[in-house]
C-alpha cells in the first residue's frame, strides 16, 4: 500500500475485470436503475452494460488495488475536465457483459488538505482486449487519509 506521501502525478496503476450478466443484473437491482434499451435482451445474447455500472465497478477495482488498499479512502466526486467542458466522463463504445475490461489508473492531482488528509486526482481508462477505449474518466477527486492505519 502507498502512503499519500508516496503518490506522484503521473502514477499509473493496472486491473482488468469483467461484469457478468449475474453482477449487472444485481447492480441495476441494487441501483433502481430503470432503462427499457438496457432491459431488452434478447435470451443468450451479452447485454450492454450501462455506463453507471462500468464506473461503479473501476471506482471499485481502484479502491481494491494493492497501491490503495488498506488506506482511509473517500470518494469526493469529480471536477470535470476543463478540456471536456468540465465534463468527466466519455463513454465511447459499448461494453458487453463477460467482455474483458482493461483498466488504467492515473494519479493526475496530488494536494494537501491540511496535516491529517490529502486529496488526489486519479483519470481512469477502461479498454477492451484490442486496446480500443471504451471509457475515459478525468478528474476523479479521493481524499486520503495521511498516515494509514496500522
Amino acid at each position: 500500500m502507498k502512503k499519500f506521501s508516496e503518490f506522484r502525478i503521473g502514477d499509473a496503476f493496472h486491473s482488468t475485470c469483467s461484469i457478468s450478466d449475474k453482477e449487472l443484473e444485481g447492480y441495476l437491482n441494487f441501483s433502481r436503475v430503470r432503462n427499457a434499451f438496457l432491459e431488452d435482451k434478447q435470451k443468450g445474447e451479452q447485454q450492454i452494460v450501462s455506463g453507471r455500472a462500468i464506473l461503479s465497478r473501476m471506482e471499485g477495482e481502484f479502491s481494491r488495488l494493492n497501491q490503495i488498499y488498506g488506506n482511509h479512502i473517500v470518494f469526493l466526486g469529480t471536477d470535470g475536465d476543463p478540456e471536456w467542458k468540465n465534463r468527466n466522463t466519455r463513454f465511447l463504445k459499448p461494453l458487453y457483459t463477460d467482455e474483458v475490461l482493461k483498466l488504467k489508473f492515473t494519479i493526475s492531482q496530488v494536494e494537501d488538505i491540511d496535516d491529517e488528509f490529502g486529496k488526489i486526482g486519479v483519470d481512469y481508462e477502461g479498454t477492451d482486449n484490442s486496446g480500443e477505449p471504451i471509457v475515459l474518466s478525468k478528474k476523479n477527486i479521493y481524499r486520503i487519509k495521511k498516515e494509514p492505519p496500522r
